[in-house]
């Protein structure tokens, strides 16, 4: 299993579904994928608390699940580094212990505000944001540690801005930039800007209708894209229709006739039930 730290160095496009527990993970793993997101914002709503409401030891214990049943690099939303540049020893501490690859530290205010997620950003100043960035890198222990400075400025201050603290950013020793552009023209001028390896997040519904390729995203530098809702809305929409149909008695159109006992024995692949009975068998004989 290639570790993350040489998957941004090759030439190609890592790009890291969102994984918030360990079944999520393995069927990541089963699709192909070379890593995993563990989305803030996504495990929080998981959660019911939003990524607001979310610990330190919350984010790292799901990590830790994750890990203990997935080979997969895990890349950590860890907002604000969950506090000033002080207490971001603790974060990267504690993300390696749990075997966390990557590590996202970003120029949010903390405590952070709940009105984040209508699109209301409070930042901190840039030297703070850079302080951030430079006490992870002191904190790691493993060189192979990839910390990722992000910032949202661009719909706070403008591009001129969010450049700006991404430059400051790097010359605090992030190894990878991420200025979380919306929009396609975005994405392209920040590449213009910025050395890579950069970070941006995968569009929602996907590549198939967005006008840059993955080749086209490689080529310019970016070298991880997170999808970090699309799997936890694609959850929440399965659950919600099967809670409804059950409760209405209807058959579940999306499951079908025999579908749930289909989709539990996959989920029993998924999950090794066949290798755990083979140590199970082989062991307790006579017992």
């Amino acid at each position: 299993m290639d570790k993350l730290s040489q998957l941004i160095k090759g030439p190609d496009l890592t790009v890291a579904p969102c994984a918030l527990n360990p079944i999520m993970a393995r069927m990541a793993a089963e699709a192909g994928f070379k890593a995993v997101y563990l989305s803030g914002g996504s495990l929080g709503w998981y959660k019911g608390v939003t990524e607001a409401g979310l610990s330190l030891t919350e984010m790292v214990q799901v990590a830790l699940d994750m890990r203990a049943v997935c080979p997969l690099p895990v890349v950590l939303d860890a907002g604000g580094g969950f506090g000033d540049p002080i207490h971001v020893h603790r974060t990267v501490q504690l993300s390696e212990a749990a075997g966390i690859q990557c590590i996202e530290i970003e120029d949010q205010l903390l405590p952070r505000r709940f009105s984040h997620h209508v699109g209301e950003d409070y930042l901190v100043p840039l030297e703070f944001a850079a302080d951030r960035i430079r006490e992870a890198v002191a904190a790691r222990t493993d060189p192979d540690t990839v910390i990722v400075g992000r910032t949202n400025a661009i719909r706070v201050g403008g591009m001129d801005d969010a450049l700006r603290r991404a430059e400051a950013m790097k010359k605090a020793g992030a190894d990878m930039l991420f200025v979380w552009g919306r929009k396609p023209e975005e994405v392209r001028f920040i590449a213009e800007r910025l050395p890579a390896p950069l970070m941006t997040f995968a569009p929602p519904d996907g590549f198939s209708t967005y006008p840059i390729s993955k080749a086209e995203l490689a080529a310019m530098g970016y070298r991880l894209m997170a999808s970090s809702g699309t799997a936890f809305a694609a959850m929440v929409k399965a659950v919600r229709q099967s809670y409804e149909c059950l409760a209405q008695d209807r058959m579940d159109p999306f499951l079908g006739p025999g579908g749930a006992e289909k989709e539990k024995k996959a989920a029993h692949r998924t999950t090794g039930l066949d290798r755990m009975l083979e140590v199970e068998r082989r062991t307790m004989k006579g017992a």
